[in-house]
């Protein structure tokens, strides 16, 4: 019940800051997000969807043996676009990463290790992009927000987010230190610190991490970057990206409908702040949301694929079984004694 609620709570929310934009901005935007796509456009956004899928794979891989369980960069691959599609598909968007790590843990035979290992690496992923859009956000000053309005919130949004890291931080440490020793709180505290240390702060495994999630975060950019140009906007890389960061953090809030919602608020709040236009920012949202959706469509033909697999594995299973069932009917008759003659 308890579930089912936040469920409902997440697509309430993002179906709410949908609602709020075509109120306030009405349904132009969204329209032009669309008319403005063309052939190009998809085939680039097809090609960095590649690129980033293959890095976040491999990171992936490079967390999951860290923690000890085998996971090939092809099946991570064609995992994760499954998952990515999965992600857009369906509504509150992690369902697709909540699909894999159930699936991994299942063939690996450890469910909750393949569980953890999805955590870790989507939050490598996060933690790489807070970084560096704190960075990049308390460096840009007044240049990129020239209206002034922005520089402020955008300042002000990356202190509570830092300011949120550090009070989680002295609250778990602090419950780890008071909770006794034998609870249930603990052992999972010290599983989550021994992951951390063996999946992403060991010596062979956090350089790949760090470049894979840097090259990722570089191709959400460009994607967003292709969006942007796509939807008519002229502005310079130096003022688009501390905007785009914004919007990708906002991606990580957990009200959304298939990814829909915060991006498309934060996106248009942003943009109307610099001075770009509120309708502007929306339209590229709207051309990044569907850029990311046809980025993830080879997830399609994974799961097409595994389908017609388990279709011609359930086949050739039933097939097998036939056979052993008619050899054993042979066996069983040529048993059966003949019955005597009668006298």
């Amino acid at each position: 019940m308890r579930r089912t609620f936040w469920a409902w709570v997440r697509l309430l929310g993002g179906a709410a800051i949908l609602g709020l934009l075509v109120w306030r901005l009405g349904t132009g935007a969204f329209l032009d997000g669309l008319r403005v796509i063309d052939a190009g456009t998809l085939l680039a956004a097809l090609g960095i969807g590649l690129l980033t899928t293959v890095f976040s794979a491999w990171r992936w891989c490079l967390v999951a043996r860290g923690l000890g369980i085998r996971l090939p960069l092809g099946r991570a691959v064609a995992d994760y676009y499954r998952g990515l599609f999965l992600n857009a598909a369906l509504p509150g968007g992690v369902l697709g990463d909540v699909h894999r790590a159930v699936r991994h843990g299942q063939d690996v035979d450890d469910v909750g290790r393949g569980v953890r290992a999805v955590v870790l690496e989507r939050s490598a992923g996060q933690v790489v992009l807070i970084g560096v859009g704190a960075v990049v956000l308390l460096l840009a000053g007044p240049v990129p927000l020239p209206a002034g309005a922005g520089s402020g919130p955008a300042g002000w949004s990356v202190a509570l987010v830092l300011a949120a890291a550090v009070l989680l931080g002295l609250a778990g440490w602090f419950l780890l230190r008071s909770r006794p020793r034998s609870s249930r709180w603990h052992r999972a505290c010290r599983t989550a610190v021994s992951d951390v240390r063996l999946g992403l702060l060991a010596r062979h495994t956090w350089p790949g991490i760090a470049l894979c999630s840097a090259v990722v975060l570089a191709g959400h950019l460009a994607t967003f970057v292709v969006a942007a140009r796509a939807a008519g906007s002229s502005a310079p890389l130096a003022r688009l990206v501390p905007l785009m960061l914004l919007a990708l953090i906002a991606m990580a809030l957990p009200l959304n409908v298939g990814g829909w919602g915060p991006r498309e608020g934060v996106t248009a709040w942003a943009f109307g702040a610099a001075g770009l236009g509120a309708s502007l920012g929306l339209t590229v949202a709207v051309v990044y949301g569907v850029l990311a959706f046809v980025a993830s469509l080879p997830g399609v033909a994974v799961l097409v694929a595994r389908w017609l697999g388990g279709l011609r594995a359930d086949r050739l299973r039933a097939d097998r079984l036939g056979t052993d069932e008619l050899r054993t009917d042979r066996l069983r008759t040529a048993r059966v004694p003949l019955p005597r003659a009668v006298t």
